[in-house]
């Protein structure tokens, strides 16, 4: 295998909207270039890259597949992300480590909602970024109704580099607008010139002004040259192109029709000659520092994607930063402070792993069997500690209860879902002892749909989603006095024990307060932890609605006793009794927990999401501006009504919008909800 360096290896993100053509365009890819004999199908279900049942199912990419390809000198990893917005974390760990991205979008549509997350992730990731127009053979394709949308949509102001010829009808070629070239291609893909029509040579003329202008804009000297009249060179306008793609500021526009292989060899041609390599290719460590991508002599590798399978176990795939990496090679994880060991290297190949014997800086590989080391983790040398910054997941906007279907599916399901969170760092496992449930959250209805898929098919647990319970809480607005009595004296041993409790709302905040005033010997010091105990079980279970009774102070002020017949457990029983009877004289009501909510949206769905958050009794709060056209409202909604506003929210914002919610505080929940709680709760102790 030939040995490639950083400058000579180009990590390409396939990114975009569902549906635009991102796998087909890479099964393209992978056939011109030989690494596959056949052109894969996700409708099909034959798909090189698509090769989950998952995937296969639902016919759309749920992880990033990886495959390389070598073209003439160069080296390019291609990673083809999910674009269905659920599976948004795998797009955002392949940005991660990619020196360039695709955005990816169909002739034959508008703008989707994807294609806008899909550049805003490349903005927010620093990301140097291309749109491929595909899809031009189809009958529907409006190639330049496409670049104006595209050019009204984006700033900076996307710019062709390539042209179709026929594409409105049936694509005939696409032409080189820097060299002015034109190509045709065989049923192979194979590029052969051909004359530009004169047809559209004013519209060809027109598009090579404008990348000339926007090229002679990123390098002082070329500018200057430009303003003053005169005519750049070839090696100008792609000095000028490609530092401009470097550093964001030209966007450029090839095209491609990835079904009929036209224009993949050209497209390969462009993505090698101006795309960044992984020598531009820089990560922050935790410590603030950027560590550009070298072939220093220290590794540095930095894990951005786990899978677990379930013959070979986990596979972590990783890019590496600095130095060369080889098989039997003992390194250091700064994260979980372990050592590893890496038996044997890997380049992924699909669904298939290929074995290798050294991986350089900028490279892209995996490894199996590594003990500790998990998705974000930093490999380095014990000489050298290094931790790469974290990859930032984006945030869950979706949360289900999730119930096993049988015991044995009980007993396996928190090894399980320990498994699938290590592979999917944006699923989030939570148990609220509140509730008795355990929640799984998400980005959204499909990402967990396929999560209980995953957990069936890889560890045997089958499971079922239902809406999770609020963790509603009791308190009590009075005091109140009340004696818990328990006695039973007939034959035997019996069962003595008296107590005499005070209620009131604590004064401060607090939980619970507990206060012993007894003076003497109404209670004797042995039995009285007991009385607490009953207490707080009592409180545990609630006295209206069947949630736990907080922000009360209990004062044990009286009681009696039998010499005889008193105990521990009649005590306790004694004092849940007393407990309940003043909590139920104290005008106890429900509170409810309020979350307060970062929502995160383009600023044009401002007024519509205001009014979906006051429609779920929400509150706004402060709104603040941010950048390209971005903005963030603080909201306190109660958490019985996110599920509504997070489906809202997807609505109005064609799935745009994005969240974080933390909680708050506890209010009074309304008359007219508390008395539905109350009524089921009360309903069900009387079929008890």
């Amino acid at each position: 295998m030939k040995d490639y360096n950083a400058s000579s290896i180009i990590n390409l993100a396939l990114i975009g909207h569902s549906h635009e053509g991102k796998t087909t365009l890479a099964e393209a890819m992978l056939f011109t270039a030989g690494i596959t004999d056949r052109m894969g199908s996700t409708d099909s279900g034959n798909s090189f890259m698509d090769f989950e049942p998952e995937e296969i199912k639902h016919k759309i990419s749920v992880s990033t597949s990886i495959a390389h390809i070598n073209w003439k000198d160069k080296k390019i990893n291609l990673l083809d992300t999910p674009g269905f917005h659920d599976f948004g974390a795998e797009v955002v760990s392949a940005l991660y480590v990619c020196s360039c991205a695709a955005i990816v979008i169909s002739a034959t549509s508008d703008i989707p909602v994807g294609t806008e997350i899909a550049w805003q992730r490349c903005v927010q990731a620093k990301v140097p970024r291309c749109f491929i127009v595909t899809k031009l053979d189809k009958e529907n394709a409006n190639f330049n109704n496409c670049v104006s949308r595209l050019q009204e949509t984006f700033t900076p102001k996307p710019v062709l580099m390539q042209y179709p010829i026929g594409a409105t009808n049936s694509l005939q070629g696409i032409i080189d607008i820097v060299n002015l070239k034109a190509f045709s291609y065989d049923q192979k893909g194979n590029a052969k010139e051909i004359d530009i029509p004169s047809s559209i040579l004013e519209d060809v003329n027109n598009a090579r002004m404008q990348l000339v202008e926007a090229a002679a804009e990123n390098d002082d000297e070329i500018l200057e040259k430009y303003l003053e009249g005169q005519e750049l060179t070839v090696e100008e306008i792609v000095k000028g192109i490609r530092i401009g793609i470097a550093n964001g500021k030209l966007v450029p526009i090839f095209v491609t029709s990835a079904l009929k292989l036209f224009g993949i060899s050209t497209l390969f041609d462009v993505i090698t000659e101006f795309m960044p390599s992984s020598s531009n290719k820089a990560l922050a460590t935790v410590d603030g520092k950027t560590l550009m991508t070298d072939s220093g002599d220290d590794i540095c590798a930095f894990i951005f994607k786990t899978n677990a399978d379930q013959f070979v176990g986990r596979i972590n795939y990783f890019y590496v930063v600095t130095g060369t990496l080889q098989p039997d090679t003992s390194v250091y994880n700064s994260n979980q402070n372990a050592d590893e060991k890496i038996a044997q290297l890997f380049i992924p190949k699909g669904k298939t792993l290929e074995p290798v014997q050294k991986l350089s800086a900028g490279d892209i590989g995996a490894v199996t069997k590594l003990e500790k080391t998990k998705t974000s983790d930093t490999l380095c040398s014990k000489t050298n500690i290094i931790q790469i910054k974290p990859i930032e997941f984006p945030l869950h906007a979706y949360t289900m209860a999730i119930m096993p279907k049988t015991r044995a599916d009980e007993d396996k399901i928190a090894g399980a879902l320990s498994k699938a969170a290590e592979e999917d760092p944006s699923l989030v496992v939570e148990y609220n002892s509140v509730t008795k449930q355990t929640t799984i959250s998400g980005l959204g209805d499909m990402h967990l749909e396929v999560t209980i898929e995953k957990l069936k098919r890889k560890y045997g647990v089958d499971t079922y989603l239902e809406a999770p319970r609020v963790p509603y809480q009791e308190t009590i607005r009075s005091s109140a006095k009340a004696e818990g009595r328990y006695v039973k004296q007939s034959g035997g041993r019996g069962q003595y024990g008296v107590c005499v409790i005070e209620i009131a709302p604590t004064a401060n905040g607090e939980e619970y307060q507990w206060e012993d005033k007894i003076f003497g010997g109404a209670i004797p010091q042995n039995f009285r932890p007991a009385v607490e105990k009953g207490v707080r079980e009592a409180m545990d279970e609630g006295v209206i609605a069947g949630y736990p009774l907080k922000y009360i102070k209990v004062t044990l002020v009286d009681g009696k006793y039998h010499p005889v017949d008193s105990s521990d457990m009649a005590f306790k029983i004694a004092g849940a009794m007393a407990l309940r009877k003043a909590a139920l004289e104290a005008n106890p009501y429900i509170l409810e927990p309020i979350m307060e909510v970062h929502i995160f949206l383009p600023e044009r769905f401002t007024g519509d999401v205001i009014s979906a958050i006051t429609g779920c009794r929400g509150k706004p709060g402060s709104m603040q501006a941010q950048t390209d056209g971005w903005g963030e409202i603080v909201a306190y909604v109660p958490l019985a009504e996110m599920r509504k506003l997070s489906l809202d929210l997807r609505s109005i914002t064609q799935g745009r919008a994005y969240y974080a919610m933390s909680l708050h505080r506890y209010e009074e929940l309304p008359n007219h909800l508390a008395q539905v709680l109350i009524d089921e709760y009360q309903k069900k102790l009387h079929s008890a």
